[in-house]
């Protein structure tokens, strides 16, 4: 069984979400960006987050991101009958 790659930067999505804040300048998400690289990369290139390369411990969503970030967290992460915080 090979591992797949789509399910893998969901469920980092859906991480990346959990970790999500806002700086205290501005309106962009942020999320802390201790996942995998090569996931990273793949959620770059599918423009739901900026470009993860750089110092910042950081990354930024995209509106499209913070959405599915959420989405794949209520999909995988929140039991039925239960509310979001």
């Amino acid at each position: 069984m090979k591992p797949d790659p789509d399910k893998i930067d969901e469920a980092a999505l859906a991480m990346l979400f959990l970790t999500s804040f806002r700086k205290r300048t501005g309106d962009d998400w942020s999320a802390w960006k201790g996942l995998d690289w090569d996931s990273l990369t793949r959620l770059h290139e599918k423009g739901l987050i900026m470009n993860p390369v750089g110092k910042a411990k950081s990354v930024v969503f995209s509106e499209e991101g913070y959405a599915a970030g959420r989405a794949a967290f209520e999909r995988l992460c929140m039991s039925a009958g239960r509310e979001s915080a």
